[in-house]
């Protein structure tokens, strides 16, 4: 039975080209119920976005992992892109949240109200009303603390089963690797929060490291630039836009140039400023350090028969952050391996998991409770 989905989000269909805007800057006006109940999800609870998956559909809903929140009474203002547009924009008694830190919850009682709204927007597309099972990626180097907020937070956004998986891992049967067998797969995972790298083998993960560096870090790393650099203030979501347009992380061939605006921290009057692309690589420089410090670690702790593996058949980069220009370069530069990138890297963790719902036979033991 075939069905055609038209979510009240503003995001569906894969390929995402960018998940930060909408199609037609609206929601559909009316949306076509399905009979097909929402029984198993797939969720990538990311530090900047969320992405749910349902089995036999593919990913159907990609929003930010933010929430407007009416600081008197608690209640919720808005959730996902449209809490995004609020970020550095609210007045006094609203504040927008990113309930996710670092890959990790950081705000129990956000995270859960966001997790079940966006639940919610799926299962309700359904004309049949299921409690779903769901399996949440999670970073590698999770805590027993944050696991136990996640299941928390499930249980109480109506999940009837949940199940995770280390998002390194699901991250590499995404794009494809074969980690069941006994050959060596390195996959490198650069989220909002966290970088995750991984040599995975016989489904499980050989050697890691999960370090709490990833797009959010280098959005701050432009925040202070700008500041010490050009005296201006610049909000994240103008951060992000500068990192998206001017940042790379090896030299572009011509540099490129953007107006910015922001307020000037000497006349406290709003200015615009000209910035290169030059500097801009040159503010995100330690950051990335961070990065490949942490990819030379996982490969030092690397058994000699896997390390052959990866020699041969590189590495593989996924997450947001793999989409800064030249970071496939600067990585095999760094290391001498060959490295690539994922096709679609903002959706390979989320459809790994959904390759593990379509196959729990062969991909089950990847899972945990």
């Amino acid at each position: 039975m075939t069905a055609t989905i038209e979510p009240t989000t503003s995001s569906v269909s894969v390929p995402l080209a960018d998940p930060g805007l909408p199609d037609d800057g609206g929601r559909p006006a009316r949306r076509r119920r399905i009979w097909r109940p929402a029984s198993e999800l797939a969720v990538d609870l990311g530090t900047a976005n969320t992405l749910v998956l349902v089995k036999g559909e593919g990913v159907v809903l990609n929003e930010p992992s933010v929430a407007a929140v009416d600081q008197a009474t608690g209640n919720i203002m808005g959730i996902g892109l449209d809490a995004k547009r609020m970020l550095g924009r609210t007045p006094d008694g609203i504040q927008a949240v990113r309930p996710m830190k670092d890959g990790v919850i950081a705000n129990f009682d956000v995270a859960e109200k966001m997790l079940r709204h966006f639940l919610r927007t799926v299962i309700d597309r359904s004309i049949l009303k299921v409690k779903p099972s769901v399996i949440v990626c999670v970073p590698s180097g999770i805590t027993e603390v944050e696991r136990r907020a996640v299941r928390d937070s499930a249980r109480s956004a109506g999940v009837k089963r949940l199940l995770m998986v280390a998002e390194p891992m699901a991250a590499a049967i995404g794009v494809g690797l074969p980690v069941e067998t006994p050959v060596g797969s390195m996959v490198i995972d650069i989220g909002g929060g966290t970088t995750n790298i991984a040599v995975i083998a016989l489904s499980g993960i050989v050697c890691d490291a999960s370090i709490r560096t990833g797009g959010d870090e280098l959005d701050q790393s432009i925040v202070q630039y700008m500041r010490k650099t050009f005296s201006l203030l610049v909000g994240e979501p103008t951060a992000e836009r500068i990192k998206i347009q001017l940042g790379s992380a090896v030299p572009l061939v011509p540099e490129e140039e953007m107006d910015v605006k922001g307020r000037d921290l000497v006349s406290g009057l709003p200015k615009t400023v000209r910035i290169d692309s030059s500097g801009v690589r040159d503010a995100m420089q330690e950051p990335l350090s961070r990065i490949v410090n942490a990819v030379r670690r996982a490969l030092e702790m690397t058994p000699p028969e896997l390390a052959s593996d990866i020699l041969e058949y590189g590495i593989v980069l996924t997450g947001g952050g793999a989409l800064i220009r030249g970071l496939d370069q600067l990585l095999i530069e760094e290391t001498g391996l060959p490295v690539r990138r994922d096709d679609d890297p903002l959706t390979s963790v989320v459809r790994g998991t959904g390759r593990i719902l379509d196959d729990p036979a062969r991909f089950g033991n990847v899972l945990t409770t």
